[in-house]
């Protein structure tokens, strides 16, 4: 018959039966311990007890005289057999036992054995000496001791005294039932205690046995080792209980964290209030020393405030790559701008021709040619980086659009790209942040000017030292906030509101990446200059 293969029972199902069965074999140790105590110590206090009676009996002077009596040919029987049966009834004892040196009995428990031989040894009573044994007698096995009656210094005769092996049981039995319930008791309360105990275990463990929580165990390590993005889990006080790999390297940690708290761990401060939170966070953008990152966190169900499980997608790159698709849309906007003031230009110089004033369409476009090249020309000789010259040309463009001049000043120089020098990349995130930053903050102002300064300083140029790549922003705009200093680097501040900010916070981090600095302050026309210092870095030869 074919049966179906029973399924393995949950981790807290195994420990409950283990339990219990350890409860019970502890509790049968101990009853086997107790029962094999209580029959040692229930047959010393039987031979103690036997010892007692059969000395007091030895030593009662009735009972010296009415043997003193036997040697006058006086029968002693008759004045020791009621004595020793009340001593008998009131001691306990199982019997009480009168005989002459010779062995036979003056005194038994069954009248007629009077006279009989006693059943035992005597012998080291007959030299004066007390012992004790384990006999069968008429009775069947007892306990007894047999101690001589002394006259003078003389054995006249013996006394034994002793309890049925049957009554040390009887007695050891009644003991033993207490236990028994005892024990029955500390098994059942031990039962309900652990099945309590394995309850809770087992709704802790969804009631997975050992092997498949080894199977969720290997997986998670697999997992949590294996993904890319950086996954934080933090108990109810904020503390990181557990972290990845890539979590550790997306922070910037190092060393053991598990049971830091999120506050200790030095993080930007805006991260650190959005790992600190109680609502989750979908996809929000934080940023790092060196690091665009995006956050998500949810907390665990389970009921009470019982942690949040955080992850993290590094965005660094991508956010540069967006950076670059905004500035390749500003080229092709910039490219139809001029695309359609060329046609309009076109159309007057066309128009010109047809109105038979060709000279008039030739110095038009010729004006208009040179202007062109010469805006060319000043970016380019000033600058020198095709890839910053191609994003100052976009920008003009698209400041002219809305009525801002856009000028590169004269103490500009050719930017040295070598070795060393931060990546073309860079410099576009730092560049192209600025202008869009100044322009957005002159758009809808007359007169509107944004100058930009792009030169590469050596070791004894400017005030500061060490060689460097030195990129200054400057507008005649409303200027910044009174007060604003550093935070306008910081994620999220805008001059349009708060929330909107990201361009300038990715000029500080690409500045503090390459160890440079990024400066913000009033201009001396009253609009705003900003600053940045990148580090040029040059091996060193040997």
């Amino acid at each position: 018959m074919f049966r179906f293969p029973r399924p393995p029972r949950s981790l807290a199902g195994q420990l409950f039966a283990m339990q219990v069965l350890l409860v019970a074999v502890v509790l049968a140790g101990c009853a086997v311990f107790a029962y094999a105590t209580a029959r040692g110590q229930a047959e010393e206090a039987a031979r103690l007890q036997a010892g007692a009676v059969a000395r007091a009996v030895a030593d009662s002077p009735s009972v010296v005289e009415a043997v003193r009596g036997a040697g006058r040919g006086t029968d002693p029987s008759a004045a020791l057999q009621p004595y020793a049966e009340r001593v008998r009834v009131d001691s306990g004892v199982d019997f009480v036992t009168i005989m002459s040196p010779a062995g036979r009995r003056w005194t038994h428990r069954d009248p007629r054995r009077i006279g009989e031989p006693f059943l035992g040894n005597t012998a080291p009573a007959l030299r004066g000496e007390t012992f004790a044994e384990t006999y069968t007698g008429t009775l069947g096995p007892s306990i007894r001791v047999v101690t001589p009656l002394l006259d003078d210094g003389r054995v006249v005769g013996m006394v034994s005294a002793g309890i049925t092996v049957r009554a040390i049981r009887d007695r050891l039995a009644r003991q033993l039932s207490a236990l028994v319930w005892v024990a029955a008791g500390a098994l059942t309360l031990g039962g309900v205690g652990t099945y309590i105990v394995n309850a809770r275990l087992r709704r802790h463990t969804h009631g997975m046995n050992a092997a498949e929580l080894s199977g969720v165990y290997d997986y998670h390590q697999a997992a949590l080792h294996g993904v890319r993005e950086g996954l934080l889990m933090l108990d109810g006080r904020r503390r990181i209980t557990l972290i990845n790999d890539a979590g550790r390297e997306l922070l910037g940690l190092r060393g053991e964290v598990r049971g830091t708290a999120v506050a200790d761990l030095a993080l930007p401060p805006p991260l650190t209030g959005a790992l600190l939170a109680d609502r989750p966070r979908v996809d929000e953008v934080h940023l790092t020393a060196d690091r665009v990152l995006v956050v998500n966190s949810s907390p665990v169900a389970g009921g009470g405030r019982r942690g949040t499980v955080v992850t993290l997608r590094d965005h660094t790159e991508l956010q540069s790559l967006a950076g670059e698709l905004d500035n390749e849309r500003g080229f092709t906007e910039a490219l139809r701008s001029q695309a359609h003031e060329a046609a309009n230009r076109l159309h007057t110089v066309v128009s010109l021709i047809e109105l038979g004033r060709a000279d008039e369409a030739v110095e038009f476009a010729t004006a208009e040619l040179e202007l062109a090249q010469a805006l060319t020309d000043e970016v380019v000789t000033a600058v020198g980086e095709p890839v910053l010259v191609a994003l100052l040309l976009g920008k003009a463009a698209q400041a002219h659009e809305r009525g801002v001049e856009l000028i590169v000043t004269r103490d500009s120089s050719a930017v040295d790209t070598g070795p060393g020098t931060p990546p073309a990349r860079d410099l576009v995130t730092v560049l192209g942040n600025l202008v869009d930053n100044a322009v957005e903050a002159l758009t809808g102002t007359p007169g509107g000017r944004v100058a930009v300064t792009v030169r590469h300083e050596g070791e004894s140029e400017g005030e500061h030292e060490g060689e460097h790549i030195l990129i200054r922003v400057t507008d005649n705009g409303p200027g910044l906030p009174e007060g604003a200093g550093a935070d306008v680097f910081r994620r999220g501040w805008s001059g349009k509101g708060e929330g909107r900010g990201l361009g300038l916070a990715l000029v500080r981090q690409v500045a503090h990446r390459h160890g440079g600095s990024a400066d913000a302050a009033p201009a001396s026309d009253g609009g705003a200059e900003f600053i940045v210092r990148l580090p040029v870095r040059r091996a060193v030869r040997t």
